[in-house]
Order: structure tokens, then C-alpha cells, then sequence
């Protein structure tokens, strides 16, 4: 049986990284970015949130109106605690006859995150989401996820949803994909707890005045417990105490079997201690070792993604034939984990090294279907081609991971890519984190290229706030794309003596 652990990386306001290994494998990496310090009023909500807002603003010409929002109370910004302004579609109210006015109260709930100039936009349309299924208050909608085929199961699962939506009465039911082949009891106790969940944010929201926050949605990570992982879960660690509670919160109401849960304490980063930052950095790389000795290279394209498969160093088999055979037998295996690891979706070409046996051929194809039927993301495996290549399909589930982590080269006339400043920033805040916590130093003095010095600056107003110490950056021209060190852990004085002396 395979042991599936979670590590989650929350410590950081900008980020929230997830990763799902596999029998101590990292084998899915999940990359959620919240609004950066320029997006105002990001740090203070996210999708999924739920609040009690006050209407400050009627906007008649587009039926909209600006409400009020509260901030989270996890980030030291809070100290100004000032209400934060929301984008709302009146025709979003499922009480059409309603009349919002300004200084009304009403429940709503963040649809879209800020961005950049944008503020974030709510809905007065509550959607409450289990492992299985979605609880709509005040609303009598039944629905199936178009991603379940079968004709069959999607009578068996409508009637269930007609069944529970009549006895709770006022409540629509949306049946999710992940509820295929689920028994109509564990759809319902998942019922029960979302049904409670709104209770005790109803609740709530009689005992406070808008606006404040009712409900705080679990993030990346309570979307990779309810929508990307299948089986039972073994350990879950974060690194984050308000964090640990949600999800300890999270899984006591929606996971039968309760998986162990722990809270990270130490000075090292999460993903840096348990081995996962290299093993993202590698999963970047366009050439793939394998243990034999031979090796991938994945390159990736708008259209397809285009994988090679070499013997390398590998020279173990008695002959040419079973060399071959070997190595490509193991190529899919390692394949079919960087497609998950990568994200990659859409059309998939392998060119395997050439077999002269049908028998081989027909091993190789069993085996690589074999280890793609443990892929979350349905993938179809066509017959090799005339010219001996393999031809894939693989469903697209999310932006894949070199998407996500970099973009087009801004020195080479977008020739190639670089890891994207987000990340540079994230990462340098992390190692100011660790010096931080090991380090009394009144100073630090950050070296980097002047692209990247320039860009942090908007950080360290917020930076400093959270680590209370004085942060300084100096572009050094010279340092590669993405590089940085710290060169002064000191005094104010100390620093303003280096700069007073550089210039």
C-alpha cells in the first residue's frame, strides 16, 4: 500500500505550496499564489472566504454596489484594521425581491481575488464545498458534475440529491466529480457536516456586525484535500499554527478516517528539510537522470510536450535487446511521474528508444498504461507509430509547472525562460525567515541583480513589519538572473556605512 504524506508550505502571505509524496517521492507539487503587496486588499481575503458585509456603495448603471469586507486576522497589517472595499453583482441575490440599500448587511462570499487595481468580488450566492458535494443555501438548485459520464451514475447520484435537498428544504445540492462511485451514506454525513458548517456561520453572523469574517476558506491546501487526492491519507504537516488548525478543523468534519495531522516547528524551511525545494528545482530541468544511468529530456511546447528517451550510462543488460527493453520499461515508469509532477497536459509524444520485437513493443505499452491508470488525470496511451513513437493524451487538470514558476527571459528577446520574480522574492523571504529566527542581527543587507533589488523594494515596508528588523537590498551588477545572498547581518549603522562608502 502506498503512504501518502502532505507537506504544506503556509508560513509565507504571498504563497502556498503543497506537496503530495508518495512513499517519501514528491509526486505532485501545488502552487497557489495570493495577490502580491501592489494588489490592495489581497492579504485580506481569497477565494472561497465567507463575510459579513456592509454595503458602503449603489452603482444603479451596472445593477452593482462596493460592500465592506474585514480583514484576516492572521497578518501583523491588521494593526491598522481598517475595513477593505468588495466588487458585488446585485443580481446575484437569490432573493430577487430584495432591495439592497446603502448601510444594508449581507452575507457574501469571494469569488475572484484582487487584481492589481481590481478589488475582489463577492457574491451574495453562498457555495459551500465538501468532499463530494456542494451545499447551496437558500437556493432549490440539483446538479451533477458534467464530468461524470456514465448515464447510470448520474441517475443514482441526481436522485440522491433530489432526496437530500427535500428533506433539508431551502438547501440546493451539486453533486461534484469525486463523488462517482461513492456510497449514498458517506454523501450524506458529508452533507450533514456542510449542513452544521453553514449553521455555525449563520450563527456568527447574527452575533457580529459587518463587517467581519465569517468563514475563512482553508486555501490551497483544503482545495488539494477536497479536490486532488483519492485514497487514504497517511500524515499531514504544516508549517503554520493557525494553518494546522483549519485543517485539523477541515478534516475532522469531513474525513471519516482521520489522517495524522502535525504542525512543523523547525528553523529549516518545511520543503528545504524534507528534501522537496530540490526536488522542484529538478523537476524545472530539461533533462531527467534516471537511476540506471539513463536519462529523459522533456521539452515543452504550446502545442505538444515531447520527451526523448536515452540509454545514457546505462550498459548492465547482456545485450543490445534486453538493454533496450530495460530501459524503456523504466523511462515509463518515470515518465508517467513527471507528467503528474509537471503538471503536463494536452498531447504527449515519447520517443522510446527503438524496439526490433513486437513482444517488447507489447510489454512497454502494458507497463506504461499500468503506471498511468494511477494518475488522478485521465490519460489515453495510442499504439507506437510507424517512426516508433509513443502518442499520449493527457487531461489538463491545471497550469503546468513550469508555467506557473517562470516566464520568457527578458534578456535573451524571450528565447528561453527564468524563474518568475514572485519566486525569487518568496524564496528570499524565506531565507530571511531562517536567519531571523537563529540570528538577533538588527540588519540584514540583501544582495541581488538590479532587476530583482528593484522589484523586492515594494516588499520591505511589510517585510520588516512581520520579521521586525531593518531590511536593505542592493542591486549588484554582475549576479546572474535570480541569485541573491545575504552580505551583512549587523547594525543600521554597519549598512549605512557600506552604502556611504559604495557611493
Amino acid at each position: 500500500m502506498t503512504d501518502l504524506k502532505i507537506i504544506a508550505d503556509t508560513q509565507e502571505a504571498e504563497q502556498t505550496r503543497v506537496a503530495l509524496l508518495e512513499d517519501g517521492k514528491l509526486a505532485e507539487i501545488f502552487i497557489e499564489y495570493n495577490d502580491f503587496p501592489e494588489v490592495a486588499g489581497s492579504k485580506f481575503s481569497r477565494q472561497g472566504d465567507i463575510f459579513k458585509a456592509r454595503i458602503d456603495k449603489i452603482i444603479p448603471g451596472i445593477n452593482a454596489a462596493f460592500v465592506s469586507i474585514a480583514p484576516h486576522t492572521k497578518l501583523k497589517e491588521l494593526r491598522k484594521n481598517t475595513p477593505r472595499n468588495a466588487f458585488l453583482y446585485l443580481s446575484d441575490f437569490l432573493n430577487k425581491s430584495m432591495q439592497p440599500k446603502v448601510g444594508n448587511e449581507v452575507i457574501v462570499q469571494v469569488v475572484k481575488n484582487a487584481r492589481k487595481n481590481k478589488a475582489p468580488m463577492v457574491s451574495a450566492r453562498i457555495s459551500i464545498p465538501g468532499r463530494w458535494l456542494v451545499l447551496v443555501p437558500g437556493s432549490d438548485e440539483i446538479g451533477v458534475s458534467r464530468r461524470i459520464f456514465d448515464p447510470d451514475e448520474r441517475h443514482r447520484l441526481k436522485k440522491i440529491a433530489e432526496d437530500i435537498s427535500s428533506e433539508l428544504k431551502d438547501f440546493g445540492v451539486i453533486l461534484r466529480t469525486a463523488a462517482e462511485g461513492i456510497d449514498e451514506k458517506l454523501l450524506r454525513s458529508d452533507i450533514e457536516s456542510l449542513v452544521k458548517l453553514w449553521s455555525e456561520i449563520q450563527e456568527k453572523a447574527k452575533n457580529n456586525h459587518a463587517p467581519c469574517l465569517l468563514y475563512r476558506d482553508v486555501g490551497a491546501l483544503g482545495k488539494v484535500l477536497r479536490d486532488e487526492v483519492s485514497g487514504k491519507i497517511d500524515e499531514i504537516i504544516v508549517d503554520d499554527a493557525e494553518e494546522f488548525e483549519h485543517v485539523r478543523d477541515f478534516v475532522s468534519r469531513f474525513y471519516t478516517e482521520a489522517p495524522a495531522i502535525s504542525q512543523y516547528k523547525g528553523i529549516v524551511p518545511i520543503f528545504e528539510f524534507y528534501g522537496i525545494e530540490g526536488e522542484i528545482e529538478r523537476a524545472l530541468d530539461r533533462k531527467v537522470w534516471l537511476k540506471s544511468g539513463a536519462y529523459l529530456v522533456i521539452d515543452q511546447t504550446e502545442a505538444l510536450t515531447v520527451i526523448d528517451v536515452n540509454t545514457g550510462k546505462f550498459t548492465s543488460a547482456p545485450d543490445m535487446r534486453h538493454t533496450v527493453l530495460s530501459v524503456n520499461l523504466e523511462a515509463a515508469v518515470e515518465i508517467a511521474r513527471q507528467l503528474r509532477l509537471r503538471a503536463v497536459g494536452g498531447i504527449v509524444v515519447v520517443d522510446f528508444i527503438d524496439m526490433d520485437f513486437e513482444s517488447d513493443r507489447r510489454e512497454l505499452l502494458e507497463r506504461f498504461e499500468k503506471v498511468l491508470c494511477h494518475d488522478r488525470l485521465k490519460a489515453r496511451v495510442f499504439s507506437i507509430t510507424q517512426l516508433g513513437l509513443v502518442e499520449l493524451t493527457r487531461k489538463r487538470g491545471r497550469p503546468d509547472l513550469r508555467s506557473v514558476m517562470t516566464r520568457n527571459c527578458p534578456l535573451c528577446g524571450d528565447n528561453g525562460w527564468v524563474i518568475r520574480e514572485e519566486n525569487i522574492a518568496i524564496n528570499i523571504k524565506r531565507l530571511i525567515r531562517k536567519i531571523t529566527s537563529a540570528n538577533n542581527s538588527e540588519a540584514f543587507l540583501i544582495q541581488t541583480d538590479p532587476h530583482m533589488a528593484k522589484y523586492i523594494r515594494d516588499y520591505l515596508p511589510d517585510w520588516q513589519e512581520e520579521f521586525s528588523r531593518k531590511i536593505y537590498v542592493d542591486g549588484v551588477s554582475g549576479l546572474d538572473w535570480g541569485k541573491y545572498r545575504v552580505e551583512i547581518q549587523g547594525s543600521v549603522a554597519d549598512i549605512e556605512a557600506y552604502f556611504a562608502n559604495k557611493h
